[in-house]
């Protein structure tokens, strides 16, 4: 295991550089503005959002983490406690069945420093062991070719490509 998780609903992940924590009312200032960042929605079918969008959206994360016990965290630097982004996983639904979504959007100034698939690494770790007959996917637009290296990187393979969200996407799955 690469991470330290703090029981089986862990609201608190420890990797070598990051900090995934439990989102808090205190991280929607910071949700508000990664989302309306063009840069970093650009794959995003819904583009940028505005902040009662944006709010709403994390709203249903914190209602998410109360129902289920697990869901989207902050991410933070170990080190300096800086938050740069947010990931982690949440229950979906699909024609097959329930599955487990995994999301990340970090702020530009952190990428290329391999923290996504550090976060979806400890992420799909603990996802296996605490739901191991749930399949655990990633959805990424065609055109998203840094979450697609991601998820091959990490040994998910796609299964299809579909229109999803009014995009193209590829459909990348753990094996079990």
């Amino acid at each position: 295991m690469t991470h330290v998780a703090e029981g089986d609903r862990p609201e608190r992940f420890s990797t070598a550089r990051l900090v995934l924590r439990k989102v808090t009312p205190d991280d929607v200032d910071a949700m508000i503005a990664i989302h309306a960042d063009p840069e970093v929605v650009r794959f995003r079918p819904e583009g940028t959002s505005t902040p009662d969008e944006s709010r709403q959206l994390f709203s249903a994360w914190l209602d998410h983490w109360a129902e289920f016990g697990f869901g989207y965290w902050a991410i933070e630097l170990a080190r300096t406690g800086r938050l740069i982004g947010f990931g982690g996983l949440q229950l979906s639904y699909s024609d097959d069945g329930p599955y487990l979504n995994v999301f990340y959007r970090l702020f530009p100034r952190h990428w290329g420093r391999g923290y996504a698939p550090e976060m979806v690494l400890a992420a799909t770790e603990w996802a296996l062991l605490a739901f191991p007959d749930l399949p655990v996917m990633i959805i990424t637009s065609t055109l998203n070719v840094p979450a697609q290296r991601v998820a091959i990187k990490l040994g998910f393979t796609e299964v299809r490509r579909a229109w999803f969200q009014g995009t193209l996407c590829c459909f990348f799955k753990l094996p079990a």
